[in-house]
């Protein structure tokens, strides 16, 4: 039999649109392989994914419903190709009312936008998951204001969502301070994940909670998120996952020259059991 309830993720999805230039995917090979993992963790292709990305921020919470995604490149100083790659998946205008109706029904406003494509926190990492684009994407906005208890009630709400085949990720970064990276940040970035492993893997499901609502007071709290929308997007796994354990599924200390970084699964792998 098979466990049907799906994990949830919060991954860092690396620099730019690092699967298309040689030499920076080589860099981060470690990343690269934690996400190959991924679909063998969850040991079944899924309906669809909803990414939740720190690239998208709205007035309300959005729900990208194109049946036929455009890309959006957010990115600046990188070379002619990246501007032009694509990542075809389809679209769900379905799945996205299904989205916006359970966010609604937790009596948070959200709205659909049929024009939003897929921005490199989606398409970067799915590029690596699902690199034949066979499986439906549907990208969730952040809220403007960042407010970590509206993020963890939106997760809460689209919990359903992982009984019915759909795979939540949120997709930013451990570490996001654009302006200390390489050896600069490995301190800071380092004392900060120690807190997140702290948070997300030790803690009960009333600690953890507690204690990602007060996030900023932590330990080089702002220094790792000067502004938090590489951040907020866990807020959204972890309430999807309720009180579910964290597990580690990446983790290095010398990404690209200095930062410590990490990624995380909510729930158990969708495990095949024999008998």
């Amino acid at each position: 039999m098979t466990s049907s309830r799906l994990p949830t993720y919060f991954i860092s999805h690396g620099g730019g649109p690092w699967p298309y230039m040689e030499e920076l995917r080589n860099q981060l090979h470690v990343l690269e392989e934690s996400l190959k993992d991924i679909p063998r963790q969850i040991a079944v292709v899924p309906k669809a994914v909803l990414v939740i990305s720190g690239h998208w921020e709205e007035e309300d919470f959005t729900v990208m419903a194109s049946p036929y995604p455009p890309m959006v490149y957010d990115y600046s100083g990188f070379p002619e190709h990246t501007y032009h790659v694509k990542y075809n998946a389809p679209g769900s205008p379905h799945l996205a009312q299904r989205i916006q109706s359970l966010i609604e029904s937790a009596g948070i406003p959200a709205r659909l936008d049929p024009q939003r494509g897929f921005d490199h926190g989606t398409f970067t990492p799915l590029v690596i998951m699902y690199p034949e684009a066979n499986v439906p994407v549907v990208e969730l906005s952040l809220k403007s204001g960042y407010d970590p208890a509206v993020h963890l009630s939106v997760g809460q709400a689209l919990t359903p969502l992982r009984d019915e085949g759909i795979l939540i990720i949120g997709s930013g970064l451990s570490y996001h301070n654009l302006r200390h990276f390489g050896p600069g940040a490995r301190q800071v970035s380092k004392t900060f994940d120690d807190w997140l492993q702290e948070t997300l893997v030790k803690s009960t499901a009333s600690e953890r909670e507690a204690r990602l609502l007060a996030w900023s007071t932590a330990p080089a709290a702002r220094q790792a998120h000067p502004r938090e929308d590489h951040l907020i997007p866990l807020m959204v796994a972890v309430g999807a996952a309720k009180t579910e354990k964290a597990t580690v599924i990446y983790h290095e200390e010398d990404l690209l020259g200095g930062v410590t970084a990490s990624s995380f699964r909510f729930g158990a792998a969708t495990t095949y059991l024999s008998g």
